[in-house]
């Protein structure tokens, strides 16, 4: 699985991730490293990615071949959990970073014979920037 930024002009609930997320968001490792600016209002009017706060766009590729089950999400989490994508045609997603510190991006990969992969990735690297 290989896990990056979404591209800056990527419309996501009907934003810009360039009005959310700077050019300079990497994933080095198991690094999430960049700037996410403020956004007043949130993403949607209702949800998980609503109120005020930062927001991480990340796009995946190269899912295991053989996986028939891939579920990505924060941990800990704020109400989501861990969400299933497999059948996600775009495979990219938006994340409200409530705490860079304690919240770790988190993928498992599963296949029907029970072997499961786990990759996490780390949040500390971001820079939330000031509105």
């Amino acid at each position: 699985m290989t896990v990056s930024p979404e591209a800056q002009s990527t419309l996501m609930y009907d934003h810009l991730v360039s009005s959310f997320q700077e050019a300079d968001v990497a994933v080095s490792g198991n690094v999430i490293t960049g700037t996410l600016k403020f956004v007043e209002g949130g993403l949607s009017p209702a949800g998980p990615l609503s109120g005020d706060g930062y927001f991480l766009a990340l796009k995946l590729t190269n899912i295991d071949s053989d996986a028939t089950s891939c579920k990505v999400g924060l941990v800990p989490s704020e109400g989501t959990g861990m969400v299933e994508i497999i059948a996600d045609p775009d495979k990219n997603l938006v994340a409200k970073i409530t705490d860079k510190n304690t919240q770790v991006f988190t993928v498992v990969q599963s296949d029907n014979k029970g072997n499961k992969k786990t990759q996490r990735f780390y949040l500390g690297g971001l820079t939330l920037a000031e509105s």
